[in-house]
């Protein structure tokens, strides 16, 4: 009786199948476009810039600042990778889901386009282009420099998953913070700012001044750092890292940010 009355209901009325998937893809495709497709070399650019960016810090510091030993092995650029990569995909999937919102407002007004739409979109575009950042930049070092790495892939795992789904719940709950108060996008530039020099990028954990770590624990970009250079070094336990709490951190920003977003989006799109 169902599939009868299916059939018998015009095309405009019948139920789309994956409509979630295909309004995402469709946002991921327009997001492409605007971000990348008026500059030379489009999407090439979005894996090159972080390349270039890491191969002149590591030069920078290697040689103005004359960091040659690295707290671990005996790669710096290796180190500073390990480091930099986790705090750049945190940065760039928190900031993308956060302007989401606002940067495909014409599309909200299509009644089959939901603001959850928008987010899973720039989440999931910043979360593969990362991740294609980070092999690029992971494995030319290693061809570069003749490493070997004993890699730990359950551990580098848990650092892009985790560091995903941080970027996600903070950027989620930082959409709602930048359209309700305008003011909170210059507080949050100025607290980011410094991440660089607190997050251990260019230092180990246990290097910090015992009287401080208990304070730099709080900051979850360290844990996601620590796991990531568990991974590609076999002798560094890290054993101050906690998954559970960048996962729980994760969660509450990523509730809150939804259960705000749901009440408020529309008044914001009405601006």
């Amino acid at each position: 009786m169902s599939d009868t009355l299916h059939h018998a209901l015009p095309p405009a009325a019948r139920p789309r199948r994956f409509k979630t998937v295909r309004t995402v893809g469709a946002v991921i495709l327009r997001e492409m476009m605007t971000s990348y497709g008026r500059s030379p070399g489009g999407y090439a650019w979005a894996i090159l810039q972080p390349v270039g960016g890491i191969a002149l810090m590591s030069f920078i510091l290697s040689t103005g600042f004359r960091i040659r030993t690295p707290g671990l092995g005996t790669s710096f650029p290796l180190f500073l990778a390990t480091g930099l990569l986790m705090l750049s995909m945190f940065l760039s999937i928190a900031g993308n889901v956060a302007n989401s919102l606002m940067r495909n407002k014409p599309l909200l007004f299509y009644p089959g386009v939901k603001y959850t739409d928008t987010l899973i979109a720039g989440f999931l575009l910043t979360t593969l282009t990362q991740i294609l950042v980070i092999y690029a930049i992971i494995g030319g070092i290693h061809i570069v420099f003749d490493l070997k790495s004993i890699l730990d892939m359950g551990a580098v795992l848990m650092a892009i998953g985790l560091s995903a789904a941080l970027g996600l719940g903070v950027g989620t709950l930082n959409c709602f913070l930048f359209n309700a108060f305008p003011l909170w996008g210059n507080i949050w530039g100025v607290l980011t700012r410094p991440l660089f020099l607190v997050s251990c990028v260019i230092f180990l954990f246990e290097d910090i001044p015992r009287e401080f770590q208990d304070m730099a624990w709080w900051n979850p970009i360290i844990h996601l750092v620590a796991l990531m250079r568990r991974g590609f070094y076999a002798s560094y336990d890290a054993t101050y890292a906690s998954p559970l709490y960048v996962g729980i951190l994760s969660m509450v920003t990523l509730t809150f940010g939804l259960l705000f977003l749901n009440r408020f989006h529309r008044t914001f799109l009405e601006r």
